[in-house]
């Protein structure tokens, strides 16, 4: 947002069955995308030249005709040493970037130090891969950069994904059909959460808290007075519930007791309030420390209302069956609530709240639930009854006039990961998602699967053999934090130093009392893929 001024990917899902390179970095959508992944094979079968990088070679690097295996955290490392081996061979879009962008010799002179020998050396990756890697991303006419919590879950997440942007805008490829930046969102309806204001600094739309005539708007519709400063991201609650300021927590549809980095520090918070509420709809561990529960209807099965894909594309979504028992959609309890405080909202409908969204999201005016019914989905903006959507994003940077200020590079410099290896800790551990499974295992782990692994360990081979371990031995795993038991699982597809585990079955493997919660400063997320730990033998 802070380069393009919209927060969405840039491109649609068709877009990837046709574009000519496909790049994932720190994805793997076979396992935690699989609708894209079927439209990204579509893409691969019509003749996608596709590169992995990923410190594993996960069941999406199978796929790929090259697999980048670097080293945890040294994406700005790469991405960097890609933009200059770019710029060394004359490679960049020199009429794009005097057009359209800002800050091109700032950024030529900040990637200068990163020579390919240096990124070979930081990021394992030969530096012959590397320069094959800026050829073909410089040279295709048309390519799609996808990436996820790979890249984000890191202290400087929100670097490395202006990392990967600079190289877009090096290249030119944004803001054409084919072309185009795929943050390919975590969960269902995460990007309609921001849509809807979700964020400590935002309104519905992208409109900003501090911004007077956006707020005035918002005042004037909701009839009251609203704070003109930004709020907390969800690290900065923490510390300040480890302050004292913030004595009470509302969480609806979360899990933080078992889903957040330091496990046992967030726990010790969450029982330390004075009181909390939990809306769900089951009894996790954090609705189990609650105070009170509210029982909530299953958003994609019970509700009525609207979801927005990863592609920014709206659509209608409607009640299969109805909520059990007392249970009662969250729109209904949140009114609810507010009517036993005192404040007269009613019993609103989703179409009535739609209505009122609409009237105030000018990228979401023209989608009434008649046009969304219509089209089967529009993608965003969408400003009039008129408007088609909008397939791909900033399709103004190729226009003879530009109708704002160019987009800047944003130049970065490599961090390493702030838990380091050592001696007493040699083993990077980093999570992620299995395919049989979601999240926190709450909506998952009720059925069985045949290719559920549970709450295993990942080791090469060489470093359980370099142990004596067994697969299915029971090892004592520890971080500077915690340590917890699991059975090993032989994964070939690590190098070795590195093991993996999974964040679906925190009551077999608590693998977040290991995580560091160390956050990006910029989006408050936590360096989730990139523990430091031990792997010891347990002896009876």
């Amino acid at each position: 947002m802070a380069v393009l001024g919209a927060g969405g990917g840039t491109s649609s899902y068709e877009e990837i069955e046709s574009t000519e390179l496909i790049i994932l970095w720190g994805s793997n959508p076979r396992e935690a995308h699989p609708i894209f992944f079927h439209h990204l094979m579509k893409g691969v079968r019509n003749g996608a030249e596709m590169y992995t990088i990923d410190p594993r070679r996960t069941t999406s690097a199978q796929w790929a005709d090259t697999w980048m295996g670097l080293n945890v955290g040294s994406d700005i490392v790469l991405a960097n040493a890609v933009g200059r081996e770019i710029i060394a061979q004359d490679l960049h879009n020199k009429e794009f970037i005097s057009h359209s962008t800002s800050g091109f010799e700032t950024y030529a002179a900040r990637v200068q130090p990163y020579t390919l020998e240096y990124a070979r050396e930081i990021t394992g990756i030969p530096a012959e891969a590397i320069r094959q890697l800026a050829y073909d991303y410089a040279t295709a006419k048309t390519a799609q950069l996808c990436w996820v919590l790979g890249i984000t879950e890191h202290h400087n997440g929100t670097d490395n994904v202006l990392a990967l942007i600079d190289l877009a805008l090096l290249t030119g490829h944004v803001g054409r059909f084919g072309s185009g930046l795929v943050p390919i969102r975590g969960q269902n309806n995460v990007q309609g959460g921001g849509d809807m204001g979700g964020l400590p600094n935002k309104y519905p739309g992208y409109q900003d808290v501090e911004d007077p005539a956006s707020r005035c708007k918002f005042e004037e519709a909701w009839g009251c007075e609203l704070n003109p400063v930004d709020g907390r991201h969800i690290s900065l609650m923490f510390d300040a519930m480890e302050e004292g300021t913030i004595r009470g927590l509302y969480v609806v549809g979360e899990n933080p007791a078992q889903s957040e980095a330091d496990a046992d520090r967030i726990r010790k918070l969450l029982a330390n309030l004075e009181f909390m509420v939990a809306q769900d709809i089951f009894l996790t561990k954090t609705a189990a420390m609650a105070d009170v529960v509210f029982p909530a209807a299953v958003g994609w099965a019970e509700s009525e209302g609207t979801a927005t894909s990863s592609d920014r594309r709206v659509q209608r979504i409607r009640a299969a069956l109805q909520p059990p028992g007392e249970a009662k959609h969250d729109h209904e309890i949140i009114a609810m609530l507010a009517n036993a405080m005192g404040h007269d909202w009613g019993s609103p409908s989703a179409f009535e709240i739609w209505e009122e969204l609409r009237s105030l999201s000018p990228m979401h005016y023209g989608m009434t639930y008649e046009r969304l019914e219509e089209l089967g989905g529009i993608q965003w903006p969408c400003p009039d009854l008129d408007h088609p959507g909008t397939p791909f994003l900033h399709s103004w940077l190729w226009e003879d006039t530009l109708p704002r200020e160019p987009a800047p590079f944003k130049p970065v410099d490599y961090a390493p990961p702030i838990d380091p290896l050592s001696e007493d800790y040699p083993i990077r551990l980093t999570t992620g998602r299995r395919l049989d499974s979601y999240n926190t295992g709450v909506q998952s782990g009720g059925y069985q699967s045949p290719i559920r692994h549970g709450g295993v360990l990942d080791m090469a081979p060489a470093d359980a053999a370099r142990l004596s371990v067994g697969e299915g031995e029971v090892v004592r795993i520890a971080s500077r934090r915690a340590s917890i038991e699991a059975p090993v699982r032989f994964d070939s597809a690590l190098r070795p130093g590195l093991a993996f585990m999974s964040v679906h079955h925190p009551d077999d493997a608590d693998v977040n009392r290991l995580t560091i919660d160390a956050w990006d400063p910029q989006a408050g997320t936590a360096e989730f893929k990139a523990t430091a730990i031990r792997v010891d033998k347990i002896t009876v």
